[in-house]
């Protein structure tokens, strides 16, 4: 993945960065959330994009 696109996801509740993925930024100018399974909380979260 190229840096420039490349973006991060944090756990809303114990703040580790779990996910990386893409997206394309001319595009979608505000911020993704999803919901991911975090490892150290054991269970599905809101993740945020970083920067």
């Amino acid at each position: 993945m190229s840096q420039e696109n490349l973006i991060k996801f944090e756990c809303s509740e114990c703040r580790h960065i779990n996910y990386y993925s893409k997206k394309n930024k001319k595009t979608l100018k505000e911020r993704l959330q999803l919901k991911k399974h975090c490892k150290w909380c054991k269970k599905h979260t809101l993740h945020k994009e970083t920067k």
